[in-house]
């Protein structure tokens, strides 16, 4: 097996979305420009998406990493909403859409443009939860972005499975459909709640931070395999574990937290990279494929199918945002009002991805009779063509509508105010135990050691209520950041010493290591919250 293609994607997608980071478009977009063009540079290899591959250990990991990040509780506040875009928009997008295909393209079997349908009804919420971090939208809407991508694809996954069984000559009827989808999801949610008390168990008694960590690498595919073996939602069973361990991450020592923490990102990193690059890369596969249909012929079928995608999702995101608020007064209590400019922006923010190409290229070659799937590559063009619509339209027209329709923005300041307060709820808490632990007999410490604990309680007390406070007019920095750069030259400076010992012999590398590994976690501690 030849790696190095495989090593130049990820290289080659890693350094694009780094260098995309500078930039004010968005990267998932960069990357999918990128596979178009390096799809036709001469010496690069085939890259033919594998669904094989995709599904069952690209997007566990992905979807697990969303999760955990995700707030249960906001989550839970925010349940109708993501319900109505993660089951119901799917399942809407996927008779709607598909049936549009049916009248528009002859010959096209009503079967195969459900396939259709349920193969790019899923949006990827990737590049817009990305654009709503960065430019600040409502939580809210970023909570229900988040929620829609993490349900949607097993709504789309079991949709599709239906309508293929139906356009291969399996038989499917509304009652076996019906039934497939609540095994599918039930099972899904089954099998996630029967892992994760188990699985969180291990995790806290588990000693060794090396373990804990490969156990937390090995949880979403655990989760996903699980499930699927009993035809259950392997989807939904990484979803509902990773919201469970993600909920209780407080349990777990820091050490493990750190070091989880860095792993995931930088799996994450590498996996959103070489999938978006990997969308481009499809091209000559897809077009090579399309055979009887003409470009001009399929290029017109695409942009029907992008605005009918465009479309539909506003056909359901109003009144599904309206209509449930007219009709009960328990949502109006319970939810908070909406103007027009929220729908809008949800409404915008359907770009499709690697989920649904992975989809698209598991339909088989061949139906139950030995005939060839009716309009296979039509349907694996369309899918191309809407994805990279999606992305390039929405993506790049979404920051632009956001500033415009100038929604509100999060509150700096009182975010802040917030966690002042906060911590100093905390800080007292911590004072009062100290004296407890204190007055023991059996806890007694020098003095200094005893002012350096207060010492510290007083630092992390006072470091948020400095971020309110003036800067300095010489460095534009509030005290706090000062105090972190300060800090930071002073673990600095220690750095070079331990080296430096190292290098005169003084001391071996072992030592160095473990006295470097102690700066590294004080620092990652007193800094943590600015990578945020």
């Amino acid at each position: 097996m030849d790696v190095l293609p495989l090593v130049a994607l990820i290289a080659g997608s890693a350094a694009i979305a780094g260098l995309a980071r500078r930039s004010p478009v968005p990267v998932p977009l960069l990357l999918v420009a990128a596979g178009l063009i390096c799809a036709y540079l001469p010496g690069v290899p085939d890259y033919t998406l594998d669904p094989h591959i995709v599904l069952p250990l690209v997007l566990p990991p992905l979807l697990h990493k969303a999760a955990v990040d995700s707030s249960y509780l906001d989550l839970k506040a925010n349940l109708r909403p993501v319900a109505l875009l993660s089951v119901g928009y799917v399942l809407f997008a996927t008779l709607v859409v598909g049936y549009l295909a049916f009248l528009l393209v002859p010959d096209l079997p009503l079967t195969a443009a459900l396939v259709l349908g349920a193969v790019i009804a899923p949006p990827d919420a990737v590049a817009a939860t990305a654009i709503a971090r960065r430019l600040g939208l409502p939580n809210r809407i970023t909570t229900i972005l988040q929620g829609e991508s993490l349900v949607n694809d097993a709504t789309a996954i079991t949709a599709f499975k239906v309508a293929l069984a139906a356009a291969v000559g399996e038989g499917a009827s509304w009652a076996g459909g019906i039934g497939e989808f609540a095994l599918a999801s039930l099972g899904g949610i089954a099998v996630g709640l029967l892992l994760m008390v188990p699985l969180h168990w291990l995790r806290t008694h588990l000693k060794e931070a090396l373990l804990q960590n490969t156990l937390s690498l090995l949880i979403p595919f655990v989760a996903y395999a699980a499930a699927e073996h009993v035809h259950a939602s392997g989807v939904l069973a990484v979803v509902v574990v990773a919201l469970y361990l993600g909920h209780r991450s407080w349990q777990v020592d820091f050490e493990t937290r750190l070091q989880e923490d860095a792993v995931w990102r930088m799996i994450a990193f590498i996996l959103e990279s070489a999938v978006f690059a990997l969308i481009g890369l499809q091209l000559p596969y897809v077009l090579d494929g399309l055979g009887n249909y003409g470009v001009a012929e399929s290029l017109w079928y695409a942009f029907a199918v992008f605005v009918c995608v465009v479309v539909v999702r506003y056909v359901w995101v109003f009144p599904g945002t309206y209509l449930p608020r007219l009709f009960s007064s328990r949502v109006r209590e319970r939810e908070p009002d909406t103007d027009w400019k929220s729908p809008v922006i949800v409404g915008w923010a359907g770009m499709r991805g690697v989920v649904s190409m992975a989809i698209a290229f598991s339909i088989p070659l061949t139906a139950a009779d030995g005939e060839a799937f009716p309009a296979r590559n039509l349907v694996l063009f369309l899918t191309f063509t809407t994805v990279i619509g999606t992305l390039v339209v929405q993506g790049l027209t979404l920051p632009v509508l956001i500033r415009k329709l100038k929604l509100p923005q999060r509150d700096a300041y009182a975010e802040t105010l917030a966690e002042a307060q906060a911590q100093n709820e905390a800080s007292q808490a911590a004072d009062r135990r100290l004296d407890e632990l204190l007055a023991d007999s059996a806890n007694a410490l020098p003095q200094p050691l005893e002012e350096r604990l207060r010492t510290v309680l007083e630092r992390r007390r006072n470091s948020v209520w400095e971020r309110l406070g003036g800067v300095n007019e010489a460095t534009g920095e509030s005290a706090d950041d000062t105090y972190r750069r300060l800090a930071r030259q002073m673990i600095g400076a220690e750095r070079e010493v331990f080296v430096r010992l190292r290098d005169e012999r003084r001391i071996d590398d072992e030592m160095m290591r473990t006295l470097l590994r102690r700066l590294d976690l004080e620092e990652a501690a007193a800094f943590r919250e600015e990578a945020g």
